[in-house]
């Protein structure tokens, strides 16, 4: 699955475009990373692919094995449907819900994405009990039965939820942030053989640049509201761009 976006703008009060991609493609190479300093348009560009919140100007649009579908009137939630799916930089509150409820609720279709459908039982009941005992018996909680506690489980209980409802593209918002180094080589190698196995295709947007750089085949450099530079993590590594506005060399 792959992002188009085109003459995609968005700009606040009038003012200068925060974002501002005349042609650009997320996903072509499978594992890719999205890099740039603060204040770049990062988020603002997840946002709009997304469609948490609307372009100035442009079309963003999904491509899967099929179908092109431009998302410019859809909502967010439409978008996950169609199997665009976002980690959240922020953690999320999961005080009402368990952590195998959480993943539960995650799984279920769309016919029966209700609280009452999630614990009533479905006939995916079985296959949904076992991707969450698989996922659980991976990455330990301290109380699988109980509620994500710390800010570390809640952002690996977000990851976790996003996997169990299986997209077919993935944003992984600072994914890794606050998670312990060996949970975080754990979600990055389940990430690696899900795009291994093309079950999804991925983009990461992450200031650790470790991480991109042995991780990601492909790196898209964002500054000031535009890409000026995308390519292997050996050749952006290289560029000079890169290196003054970014590295900080």
């Amino acid at each position: 699955m792959k992002l188009h976006m085109q003459n995609l703008t968005k700009s606040y009060h009038s003012g200068h475009p925060v974002l501002n991609v005349p042609d650009g493609t997320l996903g072509e190479h499978g594992l890719e990373g999205l890099i740039g300093p603060n204040g770049a348009g990062k988020s603002t560009m997840m946002g709009l692919l997304t469609r948490r919140i609307a372009p100035s100007t442009g079309t963003v649009s999904l491509e899967d094995d099929t179908d092109l579908h431009t998302l410019n009137a859809l909502q967010s939630h439409d978008v996950a449907r169609l199997g665009l799916v976002k980690t959240n930089q922020r953690i999320q509150g999961f005080e009402s819900l368990t952590i195998r409820d959480s993943l539960r609720l995650a799984a279920t279709s769309h016919a029966d994405e209700t609280y009452r459908g999630v614990l009533t039982g479905s006939e995916q009941d079985d296959a949904i009990e076992a991707d969450i005992d698989g996922y659980l018996d991976r990455f330990k909680f301290e109380d699988p039965d109980g509620f994500a506690k710390s800010g570390g489980e809640k952002k690996l209980l977000d990851i976790l939820r996003c996997m169990i409802f299986k997209p077919k593209m993935l944003l992984m918002d600072e994914p890794t942030a606050g998670l312990p180094e060996d949970v975080t080589n754990e979600v990055m190698k389940m990430v690696g053989e899900k795009v291994k196995s093309k079950e999804m295709t991925v983009v990461i947007v992450e200031h650790d640049l470790e991480l991109i750089w042995k991780h990601c085949k492909y790196v898209h450099f964002l500054s000031e509201g535009a890409i000026l530079f995308h390519g292997t993590p050996k050749d952006v590594k290289k560029n000079r761009v890169v290196a003054e506005k970014y590295m900080g060399v």
